[in-house]
């Protein structure tokens, strides 16, 4: 042992021996279940919690000054520690009230509104818990939360490099859906071939099926990474490995109703990564520094559905169509595989949970808990709240009903290019199968010019009208650059669709595309960063409802693409597109900007007081 570590345990001892001391007195019960010296000993033990925090406190800074493992002395923890010589009845009863007196603050807490919430880091199926409980610390001496904000365990205090080495991993799980969604698309005239199917229909839902089950996905899935007992690693683990059988079993297919129900169940499931993903990045970062890494991650679900065209055009070509998921399943699998065994966990719950494991086994004091052990409620019960709210909200809430409305049209016109792509330039300009995969790479350009355009302009546009407005935040202020959008994305549309109409060249609906996928990030960002700031209580639930409104549309929008076209033309289809983006994109958001403040306070406030009823009675329930 070092001297320094030698002169915390002797302090520590000096400390403990104080402590021990302060607990010798005499305990005599009275019938009436109370014990005699009443008053004197609730102010010993009162003193005593107070000793054990600053004990805890102060081994904790010398550590840290030290380069210590804050963790390496755990006889803190021990019911020796914590309780001196107080019986096992005794204990019994100090643990009781711990518990009562953290649930009474927690409901008192709730009842005043006084937690304040930060986007994505409050598990909307639980109870709202600030900093994972730490201020009940010295309410309840065997709560195990994390040793202050600058404990090395807490993932927000991990070094930048493991933080961008976890990135990097989640962004390349949910890259995996995104390229499934679309690497079908220059391979369905030979799927039809051989499946023999013969309406249109029929083979671009063989596209955009997947797409239906990003609207269920969030909704079945990705809530179960929010309880302790299973964290992030699981649920994304599990979702990549099914998500590589269900491609592997879609190149195996032998008829369409078999690639349908591949297709589904492997949507159902690559749909996590995504909504999984956002906890993650908040995981990992606080609110200042999560817009540059949500920025980085927007790009895999972007570039997914233009990487995989490319790819598959080539192959088409050269091989058999099955090869496509061939080759998909091998870079999932390779994902897969160094995935679980390198990836971490980073879901603060889960942590604490194992970390409350730990010191249990290491201290024979099996009482040590978290506070969502405290406060845990039944799966069923926290499954139906997570799986309604959502669709609550988008049927209920204007501000998701109206701005969900473009973000899901644009969206749903995304990938109707997508599908039509190989029509447009595989029959009007005669390119073969390998050159058409070239032309989503315009898109993709737009894509991340847009991103790194508009991750800026956003930002500056809303820290401007911050500093206008004394440095009062408002979740309008993430609107003004939609304005702009609502005609860059029609005019996008207008170019490709009377480009394509009018065989101009090849460039001409390459810039087109380009334009309107430029627009998109914005539109996606703006909406995005809205819904998440109007009620950061609910930031999780809203965003999951414009999921589930632009999956819907996401789905249907290319099954009458092929139909649309033979009616109107490329021109004049487009040109009625842009106008309806045109209407959906500008006049509801001027209005939310001016005067949505109003009617987002409203409705707040309803769902504000449903959830403080709804978290009182179940505390109500705990007590």
């Amino acid at each position: 042992m070092s001297d320094s570590e030698s002169n915390i345990e002797k302090e520590s001892q000096m400390i403990s021996a104080s402590t021990s001391a302060s607990d010798s007195y005499p305990v005599a019960f009275e019938g009436t279940g109370n014990f005699a010296g009443e008053e004197n000993i609730n102010e010993d033990r009162s003193r005593r919690a107070s000793v054990n925090s600053f004990q805890r406190s102060l081994e904790i800074i010398r550590r840290s000054m030290t380069g210590q493992s804050i963790h390496s002395v755990r006889s803190q923890f021990s019911v020796k520690d914590i309780f001196g010589d107080l019986d096992s009845e005794e204990i019994a009863k100090e643990r009781l009230k711990a518990r009562n007196d953290v649930l009474s603050e927690l409901k008192q807490d709730i009842e005043n509104q006084q937690v304040e919430f930060e986007p994505f880091t409050v598990p909307e199926s639980g109870l709202p818990i600030e900093n994972n409980g730490e201020k009940f610390g010295d309410i309840d001496p065997e709560l195990i939360t994390w040793e202050g904000y600058s404990d090395p365990e807490d993932p927000r205090n991990w070094s930048p490099s493991k933080k961008i080495y976890l990135l990097m991993f989640v962004s390349l799980y949910t890259l995996i859906s995104p390229m499934t969604s679309s690497i079908l698309s220059p391979a369905v005239s030979e799927i039809s071939k051989e499946f023999g199917i013969t309406n249109p229909t029929i083979s671009s839902m063989l596209v955009s099926i997947q797409i239906l089950a990003w609207a269920v996905g969030p909704l079945l899935i990705a809530p179960l990474s929010e309880f302790d007992y299973i964290g992030r690693k699981p649920i994304l683990d599990a979702s990549i490995w099914l998500s590589f059988f269900f491609n592997l079993g879609c190149g195996l297919s032998q008829n369409t109703t078999q690639m349908m129900i591949f297709r589904f169940i492997g949507g159902l499931f690559g749909s996590s990564p995504i909504n999984v993903g956002a906890g993650v990045i908040s995981d990992l970062f606080d609110a200042k520094s999560r817009n540059v890494a949500l920025a980085g991650f927007t790009l895999a679900p972007l570039l997914g559905p233009i990487i995989s065209p490319v790819m598959a055009g080539y192959i088409v070509e050269h091989t058999q169509w099955r090869w496509v998921f061939h080759v998909l399943s091998a870079f999932n699998g390779a994902i897969a595989l160094v995935g679980t065994f390198f990836y971490k966990e980073t879901f603060a719950p889960k942590l604490l949970k194992l970390k409350a494991k730990s010191l249990r086994k290491a201290t024979s004091n099996e009482n040590l808990h978290t506070i969502y052990e405290i406060t845990d409620q039944t799966f069923a019960s926290r499954m139906f709240l997570v799986m309604t709210r959502p669709i609550k909200l988008l049927f209920t809430h204007p501000m998701i009903i109206g701005l969900g409305s473009f973000l899901a049209f644009v969206y749903g016109f995304m990938y109707l290019l997508i599908v039509t792509f190989p029509t447009v330039f595989g029959k009007t300009y005669g390119f073969d199968k390998g050159t058409v995969g070239l032309m989503y790479i315009p898109m993709g350009i737009g894509f991340i010019l847009g991103i790194f355009f508009w991750t800026y302009f956003i930002g500056r546009t809303y820290e401007t009208l911050v500093e206008r407005n004394n440095g009062v935040p408002k979740p309008e202020f993430r609107l003004p650059c939609l304005f702009v959008v609502g005609f860059i994305i029609p005019i996008g549309l207008v170019w490709y669709g009377w480009s394509a109409e009018k065989k101009l060249h090849w460039i001409m609906p390459g810039i087109g595309s380009a334009i309107f996928s430029f627009g998109f990030v914005c539109a996606f960002q703006c909406c995005q960063s809205y819904l998440i700031d109007m009620n950061p209580r609910f930031a999780a639930s809203s965003v999951s409802a414009a999921a589930l409104f632009r999956s819907l549309f996401g789905f249907s929008f290319p099954l009458f693409a092929n139909q649309m076209y033979d009616k109107l033309g490329y021109g004049w289809g487009n040109t009625l597109s842009a106008f309806i983006a045109l209407l959906l994109g500008v006049p509801f958001p001027l209005y939310c900007y001016f005067n949505g403040e109003k009617i987002r306070e409203i409705f707040n406030k309803r769902f504000d007081k449903d959830q403080i009823d709804q978290d009182t009675n179940i505390l109500n329930q705990l007590n």
